[in-house]
């Protein structure tokens, strides 16, 4: 019996491993079979597509893009810990966005992701935090006295810039416009939204640390949504998460000093009994001031650092994308040109002027009500944002497993994400000629038409649509106004323009053109 057991023992270990070894070959087959014919991105065992979203991190909307114009409309991407669905489909844009707003907030896992930047601020907060913000917001922008003080401060800061501009244009150098845009905005943000000049746009363009290391931490916070150790990385401080902590230092010295200027500030005019400017901090420290629990001056730097985010990086973006485009179609920069003249048909112009004199004597008629009427300016410009979306993709958390319009299943604790950057080059959404930058598309016998906001989500759509819109246009169209009056914008050629992989579509080594001056 005992030699019938030695030898049935190995016949059974070996059977075992032919089992074994036939069924992981199968296994193997079929997975291989499976990616081979998957549409999406490769899964792997553990890894999910962790190796392919990491290889393609730099290129991430494009490589997004490339699944979307393979006939998918959603599709997720599987990383160690979570889930993300994408999607360009409208019906589920708007589910999300609106119809059922609810189940699609911002979510734990976003918070967590962004709190070393934006903190609780309006941009990173559900719930009452949110409500609240966007009240007192609300309330501001919908204030005709911000709107005409800000006309005033778009247009001494455009003024600003356009002179800058003539002075390093005479060099004869390439000039990098993202830089001088950035300065433009947050030198705008400042004044309007906090009450501080910080003077980034004097003439002797100083340094400014703060912008640098605010782009740093933002590119920083963006790669934790697919890093699954960047809170191991954070505890030993190494990585991109020690860049991250020594840009907050300089991002918050910078905001702290700013929050106590305008205490101050506050305290005497209170003291001398004057009038408070129209900005948006006052109105947060004064509300603050009149509920049951003051607002700290940390709450008060997270709502600095997300309306900067919101008031600076969207509109300097956007406007350094135009000025790419402009620089590529300068047939469209004759027609901004062309309906920029028809404002100074009846305007007598003195021809001892200097340049200067002509550019404060045109932004003068530069009213809110003369923007308004620049309906190719403002085509253009949608247009730059439909092929250039200030956030070219939003994720949004899932607080309980449901299913999208087109069928599609997400699960509670995941992330959700509508995709702006490859929605604006859907053909079935704008036609043939969804990659041609073609402003005439937004307008009906010269008078511009918008689009739903869930076939052009750019500026979200449904509870949390975009506060600050009219805001970023009046200030867009003030600068171009200005810049597209009196200058031609020719790119450099070699110039890669290319974005950086952060939450806002910022260029990675900006936009260099030569800039010309044209008839005054």
């Amino acid at each position: 019996m005992a030699e019938e057991i030695s030898w049935a023992a190995p016949r059974s270990g070996a059977a075992t491993s032919v089992v074994l070894a036939v069924t992981t070959l199968l296994w193997i087959i079929v997975f291989r079979w499976r990616q081979r014919h998957r549409l999406g991105p490769k899964e792997w065992p553990i890894l999910g597509s962790a190796l392919e979203i990491t290889s393609h991190f730099g290129d991430m909307h494009d490589w997004l893009l490339s699944y979307f114009e393979k006939g998918l409309k959603t599709f997720r991407v599987v990383i160690p810990g979570v889930v993300y669905t994408y999607t360009v489909d409208q019906a589920n844009v708007e589910y999300i966005l609106k119809t059922n707003f609810a189940n699609f907030p911002k979510g734990e896992l976003y918070h967590r992701h962004m709190e070393t930047l934006l903190g609780s601020g309006i941009f990173n907060v559900d719930g009452e935090e949110w409500r609240q913000q966007r009240k007192t917001a609300s309330f501001e922008f919908a204030s005709r006295i911000l709107r005409d003080y800000s006309t005033v401060v778009f247009r001494n800061n455009a003024v600003k810039l356009a002179e800058i501009i003539a002075r390093m244009s005479q060099t004869q150098e390439p000039i990098e416009m993202q830089d001088l845009f950035m300065r433009l905005t947050l030198d705008g943000i400042c004044t309007v939204g906090f009450g501080v000049e910080i003077g980034t746009l004097s003439p002797s363009l100083p340094a400014v640390p703060f912008a640098t290391n605010f782009d740093n931490a933002n590119e920083a916070v963006t790669y934790r949504f697919f890093d699954p150790i960047w809170p191991l990385k954070q505890r030993l401080n190494i990585g991109n998460e020690a860049v991250l902590a020594r840009s907050v230092k300089v991002v918050d010295d910078f905001t702290y000093k700013v929050i106590q200027t305008r205490r101050t500030e506050l305290q005497y005019i209170s003291s001398q009994g004057k009038e408070m400017k129209a900005d948006l901090l006052s109105r947060f420290i004064l509300m603050g001031e009149n509920s049951e629990e003051s607002l700290t001056d940390k709450m008060l730097r997270d709502v600095i650092l997300n309306f900067i985010i919101a008031g600076r990086d969207t509109t300097a973006v956007t406007l350094s994308w135009f000025v790419y485009l402009l620089s590529t179609h300068p047939e469209v920069a004759d027609k901004v040109y062309e309906e920029l003249r028809h404002l100074e048909e009846e305007t007598t112009i003195d021809e001892s002027w200097t340049l200067n004199q002509r550019i404060i004597q045109q932004a003068s008629l530069l009213t809110y009500d003369a923007l308004s009427k620049l309906n190719y300016l403002h085509a253009a410009i949608t247009e730059t944002v439909r092929l250039y979306p200030a956030v070219p993709q939003n994720p949004k958390g899932i607080l309980e497993d449901d299913i999208l319009p087109d069928g599609t299943l997400v699960k509670k604790g995941g992330l959700v994400t509508y995709v702006p950057y490859a929605q604006g080059r859907m053909k079935e959404l704008w036609g043939k000629d969804a990659d041609e930058f073609r402003p005439e598309r937004w307008l009906k016998d010269g008078i511009f038409i918008p689009a739903s906001p869930s076939k052009f989500p750019a500026f979200q759509a449904g509870p949390r649509i975009c506060l600050g819109k009219d805001s970023a246009y009046l200030q867009m169209k003030m600068a171009m106004a200005v810049l597209c009056r009196f200058f031609k914008f020719k790119l450099m050629p070699g110039h890669v323009v290319k974005y950086r992989m952060m939450a806002t579509l910022s260029m990675q080594k900006g936009v260099r053109v030569y800039v010309s001056g044209r008839d005054v």
